[in-house]
């Protein structure tokens, strides 16, 4: 029973297959390999299978023997087509044959009437070739004598009234072909020579534009100062301007003159023609000839772009300097003198040819070439280091300038850029004058001038603007209070600003804006580089006291002759002192800046000078008792001190506006040395390495210290009140007293009230020098062998320790 249901399912299967679209035959499938009988399955598809093949090959033997039929039908119309297809190219072969001869007989016939045809027009049209050839004739004539004006017009009239009224002959038809080809030879003939002329004016564009910066520079130097702006309008073409004839021709229609012409005139007679303008020196009529020519045979438009197209090209060139320009002056000549004398040929050609170049084209180019030369100059500028050269490139740029402004072209661009150039000028200057003071510094001898004589002191004032009463009083010889340095500054300022003045000059600025560029490049001056100046001259390794002394007492000086300085600056640029907005001069701050840094220097030496002292110090501290002197490295050390402050005695006593009392240099001076010296003396009593201290050894520095305070309380430098420098030595001379007069009980009960009469007294420090006079070794013991009453006191020295050591920690707590 299972057998019968599973034939009846395959069969269903089966049909599903035969029925189903092949795309959806996947479940059906699915459904037999789900199924335990796939295998049954299978041999029941393959005999439905070869049921369907039996079908299918019966109804291929069915159709087999109608096709066979078919294709020998085929086969029997292919054999009558070839048959018919050779029969027709027999009957065409025939046609042929038969109607040559009648083709050959009506070729003659059409030949013969033609040439009757041709005879009968010839003989009666004869008479009316005479005035072609006549014609022609002449036309030849002008071509060889190479009168292509003339030859033009012949043509023209060859052309339109005689060809046209001669007929279609076939010289006619030659010389009607010929019209192009002459034509043509004439076009080339006036373009080669305006090649020629474009060629020439390349190479010597150099000449016309030194013609035209001449005069430029002529018509400046003539014209005031008052009316220079006025004038640079016109003033571009000297001598006016002519106006050649582009149709300048002979009476009897010959060429334009100067035919043969090279376009340039000999540039070596520049001299003798000294009185015409620079486009006086070419020869346009090339241009105007071959605009003509071209304006005649219809290719106007062509000429013009022709002519464009060049010169754009020639200004590329023009406009591309030299790789090595920047070497020399002449280098940028040249580059000006050709970029001058192509606008020059530009704007003569703008107004003598009537529309070969407009406005819009010339603009178009000067804005290129205003734009190359300006990079250009920024590129070959930037290599300069020589201030001189830039100044002299500065007046050849703004000659350059207003020549081309002369011509109408607009050159604000090239003077913003000489405001550019003036800040790097500015640069260079403030870098040579940087070696300048430098020297100066280095050369001087930092002491004060000797005037010998009253022309001495007259030369002297004449360089640097000081005034006393007093010194003039007194007689020769004398001594300025400063050294040689400050009249060399002053003046190498004052030069500084006429090197300032002279590039701000003719760069169409008002003088307020010359007064104010001048000013912040002297600002930059004095803030920057004098200052620098100054800082490396103070902190060089040798210089000593005297020379720092002097540097104060110079500064103080130039600080004062700053308004000296600004009076000048107004004077040579006519712009009063007290105008609104005008900049101020940095150098108050400069040389107060310069003078604090000479001061911090001086008390650095100075506590330098101390330490050097105090490194021979050799004391011996395990003595059994001091001696009566002071030290003899202290004794040297108080001299030097001595003869060092006597040097601050030059310093000026009164005082200066925006700046403090210079005597107040020696008091500060003082006071630091004297607290270096007792912070250093206390540092070498606690060093490390002394590790024991005798009593003996405190009372010789005990004397050390009396010396010290000596030498405070005798006022080295004046102006201390009572025993204000003894207050540097107060620390080191209550911890000594203590020690030496041995008064541990007044310390340890009075420690913390401000009535203490050891308050300056660290416990810390009491403890370790305590710690130093303690006996720290059995074996070393500097006690072991005295009496008992010393045995006594190093007990003491342990108690002493103990209630410091109490005291300390209960402080901290």
């Amino acid at each position: 029973m299972a057998s019968v249901e599973v034939a009846a399912e395959h069969e269903r299967i089966l049909r599903e297959i035969e029925s189903t679209d092949p795309n959806c035959i996947g479940p059906t499938l699915r459904s037999v390999y789900d199924g335990q009988e796939h295998g049954l399955f299978m041999e029941k598809l393959e005999g439905r299978i070869r049921n369907h093949d039996r079908e299918i090959e019966k109804m291929c033997n069915h159709h087999f023997q109608g096709f066979v039929d078919s294709i020998t039908e085929l086969l029997k119309v292919r054999g009558e087509a070839q048959k018919l297809k050779g029969q027709v190219i027999q009957t065409n072969h025939n046609l042929q044959n038969d109607g040559k001869e009648t083709l050959n007989t009506m070729d003659e016939l059409r030949q013969c009437r033609l040439q009757q045809r041709n005879i009968a027009t010839t003989v009666d049209k004869l008479t009316h070739c005479l005035p072609v050839l006549e014609m022609y004739s002449k036309l030849q004539e002008q071509m060889k004598t190479k009168r292509y004006y003339p030859a033009l017009r012949t043509l023209d009239q060859l052309e339109h009234s005689c060809l046209p009224q001669a007929g279609a002959y076939l010289f006619c038809t030659i010389m009607a072909e010929n019209i192009p080809r002459l034509r043509a030879h004439i076009r080339d003939v006036s373009m080669s020579d305006l090649k020629d002329f474009l060629e020439s004016i390349r190479k010597h564009s150099d000449k016309i534009g030194e013609k035209a910066m001449k005069q430029a520079l002529l018509q400046r130097s003539l014209d005031g100062a008052n009316t220079q702006q006025q004038q640079r309008g016109g003033g571009g073409r000297q001598g006016g301007r002519k106006e050649p004839q582009a149709t300048e021709l002979d009476g009897q229609g010959g060429s334009p003159r100067s035919e043969q012409d090279s376009g340039i005139l000999d540039v070596e007679d520049e001299e003798e023609e000294g009185g015409l303008g620079a486009h006086d020196l070419v020869d346009f009529s090339p241009v105007y000839r071959c605009l003509h020519i071209y304006t005649v045979l219809g290719a106007r438009d062509t000429f013009e772009n022709y002519y464009r197209n060049q010169r754009r090209k020639q200004a590329r060139l023009v406009l591309q300097p030299h790789s090595n320009m920047h070497e020399t002056l002449e280098g940028y000549r040249r580059y000006f003198n050709q970029i001058v004398g192509f606008f020059v040929v530009e704007d003569h050609v703008l107004h003598t040819t009537r529309g070969l170049v407009n406005r819009a084209y010339v603009e178009e180019l000067w804005e290129l070439s205003l734009s190359k030369t300006i990079a250009a100059l920024r590129t070959h500028s930037s290599y300069c280091t020589d201030p001189d050269l830039l100044l002299d490139l500065k007046n050849l740029i703004v000659l350059f300038a207003d020549t081309l402004q002369g011509y109408g072209f607009p050159v604000n661009q090239l003077f913003d850029m000489l405001l550019e150039m003036r800040d790097q000028y500015g640069e260079i200057l403030l870098k040579k004058w940087n070696t300048s003071f430098r020297q100066i510094l280095d050369l001087d001898n930092y002491s004060p001038i000797p005037v010998a004589t009253e022309e001495d002191y007259r030369r002297v004032m004449g360089q640097f603007p000081f005034q006393d009463p007093e010194l003039e009083k007194t007689a020769f010889p004398k001594k300025l209070p400063f050294s040689a340095f400050v009249p060399k500054v002053y003046c190498q300022i004052k030069e500084f600003i006429y090197a300032c003045l002279k590039f701000s000059e003719d760069l169409h600025r008002s003088s307020t804006e010359i007064d104010d560029m001048i000013r912040k490049s002297t600002n930059l001056l004095l803030t920057r580089t004098l200052s620098h100046c100054l800082q490396y001259a103070i902190k060089k390794k040798n210089v000593g006291l005297a020379e720092l002394v002097q540097i104060i007492i110079n500064t103080t000086h130039l600080e004062q002759s700053c308004h000296f300085l600004e009076e000048f600056i107004s004077n040579i640029t006519n712009v009063p002192p007290g105008t609104i907005n005008a900049t101020k001069l940095y150098g108050t701050s400069t040389f107060k800046d310069a003078r604090h840094t000479a001061e911090e220097e001086i008390y650095t030496n100075l506590n330098q000078k101390i330490d050097q002292f105090l490194q021979l110090a050799d004391y011996d501290w395990m003595v059994a008792q001091g001696g009566g002197t002071a030290s003899d490295y202290l004794s040297d050390l108080i001299a030097f001190l001595c003869s060092t402050f006597t040097v601050f005695t030059h310093l000026p006593g009164e005082a200066i506006e925006h700046s403090t009392l210079p005597g107040k240099v020696a008091q500060t001076a003082c006071m630091s040395a004297c607290k270096h010296l007792s912070t250093s003396l206390l540092q070498l009593l606690l060093e490390s390495d002394v590790r024991q201290v005798s009593m003996g050894a405190l009372h010789q520095f005990n004397t050390d210290v009396k010396e010290c305070e000596r030498f405070a309380r005798a006022g080295p430098v004046p102006g201390f009140q009572g025993d204000t420098l003894l207050l540097a030595f107060i620390d080191l001379r209550q911890l000594l007293d203590l020690f030496t007069q041995w008064d541990w009980s007044t310390y340890l009960a009075d420690y913390g009230r401000p009535t203490c009469k050891y308050l300056r007294v660290n416990p810390h420090t009491a403890l370790a020098l305590l710690e130093k006079m303690k006996d720290t070794s059995r074996k070393n013991n500097m006690f072991a062998q005295f009496r008992k009453n010393e045995r006594d006191k190093q007990k003491l020295i342990d108690t002493v320790v103990k209630q410091l050591r109490n005291l300390i920690a209960t402080h901290q707590s």
